[in-house]
């Protein structure tokens, strides 16, 4: 490998990982609690581990256990695996032309597309000196080995501790909370904030805490399309007026 090709991988490395540090912090608590659940389920460390590192799925994973020890069903597997990670097709038509030109490291950033990595992909400012594909390959990678290696030391410890570990799965709410603080502060037109917590709250309340997610990004997604030229005579309007 060359010196420059050193160059530009350390660069994009050390622009990635200061994003992925809440990361770590949610990641590493919820993939222990997964791995210590795995284990009260009767799993070896290497199901966790395997599944974390082939999944890369979280509500999936901890719906797994109880598919594994369910009778074999895998049309209900299959139908339930698309169900709850079905929010993952919006990520995937909003970063399409994020992910051109990315040659190999696409396939990859495909897999890996989980919310946290979507959150800061989508929305990091990436300096310009920086790579774009590797930036994102590795804000993705880290996050993945997050994962990963919680998952494997849950599943490692777990006959070795006793604690309630109930509630422990509000770390990964309270970091989204604070992403999207921290993108409304960015946002040069908050009415999109605004859209997104209306139809969250309003699809909440006619679907449930169990059903709502799915909806709310389709309503996002129809909402903001139908808008989508005022919006953006909207923003052109607030950069005229800046300058």
């Amino acid at each position: 490998m060359s010196d420059e090709k050193k160059s530009i991988l350390k660069q994009a490395f050390k622009a990635a990982w200061p994003h992925t540090i809440p990361i770590f912090a949610g990641f590493w608590f919820l993939g222990l609690a997964y791995g210590v659940y795995m284990n009260a389920s009767g799993f070896s460390f290497l199901y966790p581990t395997l599944m974390a590192l082939l999944i890369f799925g979280g509500s999936l994973e901890f719906v797994a256990v109880s598919m594994l020890l369910s009778p074999f069903a895998p049309g209900q597997a299959l139908l339930m695996a698309l169900v709850i990670q079905s929010r993952h097709l919006f990520y995937g038509i909003a970063m399409l032309d994020k992910f051109k030109g990315m040659g190999w490291k696409k396939f990859y950033l495909i897999f890996g597309l989980c919310d946290e990595s979507f959150s800061i992909n989508f929305t990091a400012e990436i300096p310009k000196d920086v790579d774009r594909g590797w930036f994102m390959f590795f804000v993705t990678l880290l996050n993945h080995l997050y994962w990963v290696f919680g998952a494997m030391m849950g599943g490692l410890a777990g006959s070795l501790l006793s604690f309630d570990a109930t509630g422990i799965e509000f770390v990964m709410t309270s970091m989204f909370v604070v992403i999207f603080l921290e993108q409304w502060r960015k946002e040069n037109v908050q009415l999109t904030g605004w859209l997104g917590v209306g139809v969250s709250a309003a699809c909440l309340y006619f679907f449930g805490p169990d059903d709502f997610v799915v909806p709310t990004i389709i309503g996002i997604l129809v909402i903001l399309t139908l808008l989508r030229s005022p919006l953006e005579r909207r923003l052109n309007q607030r950069r005229q007026a800046r300058k």
